[in-house]
């Protein structure tokens, strides 16, 4: 028997042939079990974690779902509002259809005759309506099947899907204004390799869109972080792939914005750590957030975020000329600003901080790196109290002077500008008064509630060659040591440098080699001249890549290449992963030719 499978959205194609390879007819029973969980992705992360469910009630109709054949239907319904359904058409319909016991699924069984040397064949299609969701009428369309005489590889896709994956690709790659090099576009001098995994990413991210609303509740497509786990709008991750793109593709950028700035905060909501201004870390749609069973359903905590965004719109501003978008969300950066200085802590704290919010179900950590455990010291000790992660310090160095620069140049506030200057300045000023380690002369991580620095050495000092907070001579020397072998692994820069007590090559923070984390150093280093150091990082970039069929994951293990001859893969890794796919394009922005009209 042979099995061919296609994904579209909202449904699932499914076509079993049974082969008869005797000179003599023979009749054969097939029967397949089919059932409906319905269970919210929190609870497939396998962390301990259970929810209970007031209330919940499951039902199976059995008869004719949908268009096409019979079947059964699953159902699910919890009250306040929530239910969900999936449905199960055959064709042929089965001879029998048995529910053993209630809520356990079913069995649909066939008796098939097949002929001497021939075949039979059953085509299944799998509608699902998720919680929260209205589906058009007719549902979504059965994505196209080919007739398979051969058996064929489960990681391979039918050939009609892999046609209109590409096609779709194809046309999303049409956006993207490559430069060429030698005629090749997307290729850099002496780096042939970049052009494959650029053209991988692009691909990627075309699959990885996800629809959203802009503050006039215009349809938008957005860059979801990634699969299988964050397919749908983060502030951080969706801004910093938009700002990888913005030299190709700036319409990607547009989008992003609009969608966050129609999320952007307008109250004060503790539960999901709404302020008023502040850019959301994510929105997920599932049936535990609906219900507040987790706090994701629009969630800020993100201390970055909110920065970001006002450095991409003023990136945005600059790469396309075009003042109509920064015009328009002149309110919402205004607020963005205004966030930062109040709830953001600069005019208490003296930098953006943020508190963990663990104990309340969300983030132990508000910076990229938010896992549990990520910001420490050399020892392994948390860092606690109103924290201020050092990137995060570079970021808003940058949003203040790139918001300097629309309030003068697009807003024809020159007053605000005076003001917003003169606070960039002072962050830069206090800066390594505040956060340099004499004795490692490196960046601190962090300073924790007491103003103690964090002491670990980590990646996030070199995204301040990004932002450019540091001077010249600091951000030569935070750039060269990232490149000693106990923070390079060979594929990329570690996210803590290797020999330190809490350091292991499998912590998700504290060790991986993330490649957009990687992808913002590169920058950083072509924007301070560095281009031999930036080039390293590429190479081993696209060293990585050349090992996964030319597609960057969201993290790799921390193993060097002394230890491995290809990079050891990191569990549950998203891929395709939005600012993982992206990197190469940022990787092409730092050591490649430049892009017609492309910014500084």
């Amino acid at each position: 028997m042979t099995r061919d499978q296609a994904v579209a959205s909202g449904v699932l194609a499914e076509r079993l042939t049974v082969l008869n390879n005797l000179p003599r007819p023979v009749t054969v029973v097939l029967g397949l079990d089919v059932d409906a969980d319905f269970a919210d992705q929190f609870e497939l992360r396998s962390d301990g974690r259970t929810y209970d469910k007031p209330g919940a009630e499951r039902g199976t109709e059995i008869g004719t779902p949908a268009a096409g054949g019979t079947g059964v239907t699953f159902h699910y319904r919890r009250p306040g509002g929530w239910s969900a359904a999936t449905s199960v058409s055959c064709d042929p319909p089965p001879d029998a259809i048995a529910e053993p016991d209630p809520g356990t699924g079913c069995v649909l069984t066939w008796r098939l005759r097949l002929p001497a040397h021939g075949a039979s064949r059953i085509d299944l299609t799998v509608r699902a309506t998720p919680g929260g969701r209205t589906v058009p009428a007719g549902g979504p369309a059965r994505p196209q099947m080919l007739t398979s005489a051969q058996p064929s590889r489960a990681a391979s896709p039918p050939a009609a899907v892999r046609a209109d994956l590409a096609a779709d690709a194809a046309a999303y790659a049409d956006g993207f204004a490559l430069p060429a090099h030698g005629g090749t576009p997307g290729a850099a001098p002496g780096l042939p390799g970049l052009e494959k995994s650029v053209r991988r990413g692009i691909a990627d991210l075309a699959a990885l869109r996800v629809p959203a609303a802009g503050p006039d509740g215009e349809p938008l497509l957005v860059p979801g972080a990634g699969a299988p786990w964050f397919l749908t709008l983060f502030g951080r991750d969706s801004l910093l792939t938009s700002l990888f793109c913005l030299p190709y593709r700036p319409a990607t950028a547009a989008d992003t914005l609009l969608a966050l700035a129609a999320a952007q905060g307008s109250a004060r909501v503790a539960a999901r750590l709404e302020e008023p201004g502040r850019i959301p870390h994510e929105l997920r749609r599932g049936e535990l957030a609906h219900f507040g069973q987790v706090p994701y359903g629009r969630y800020y905590g993100s201390v970055d975020a909110t920065a970001l965004f006002l450095v991409l719109l003023q990136a945005y501003t600059e790469r396309t000329e075009d003042t109509a978008l920064a015009r328009r969300l002149e309110p919402h950066a205004r607020a963005a600003v205004a966030w930062m200085f109040a709830d953001g802590g600069i005019d208490d704290h003296g930098w953006l901080v943020y508190r963990s919010d663990e104990q309340a179900g969300g983030l132990a950590n508000q910076n990229w790196k938010d896992s549990a455990g990520a910001v420490c010291f050399a020892d392994g000790r948390q860092a606690t109290g109103a924290i201020a992660v050092a990137e995060a310090q570079g970021y808003a160095y940058d949003a203040l002077r790139r918001t300097t620069a629309l309030a003068e140049e697009v807003w024809a506030d020159p007053e605000w500008a005076r003001s917003l200057r003169h606070a960039a300045a002072d962050l830069r000023r206090r800066f390594p008064e505040e956060f340099w380690l004499s004795a490692a002369d490196f960046p601190a991580l962090a300073l924790d509630g007491e103003r103690q620095r964090v002491d670990a050495l980590a990646s996030d000092a070199g995204h301040l060659l990004w932002s450019g907070i540091l001077d010249p001579d600091r951000a030569r020397r935070v750039a060269r040591r990232l490149l000693e072998p106990d923070f390079f692994s060979g594929w990329g820069i570690r996210t803590l440098a290797a020999g330190q007590i809490p350091y292991h090559p499998l912590a998700y923070h504290r060790g991986a080699v993330w490649p957009h984390d990687n992808a913002v150093i590169a920058l950083g280093m072509a924007a301070q001249g560095l281009t031999s150091e930036a080039r390293t990082v590429a190479e081993g970039l696209v060293a990585a890549a050349r090992a996964r069929g030319w597609r960057l994951p969201e993290v790799i293990s921390g193993y060097g290449r002394e230890v491995h001859p290809e990079p050891v893969p990191y569990p549950h890794s998203c891929s395709p992963q939005a600012w993982a796919a992206a990197t190469p394009l940022a990787l092409l922005t730092a050591v490649g030719p430049r892009p017609a009209g492309s910014a500084g």
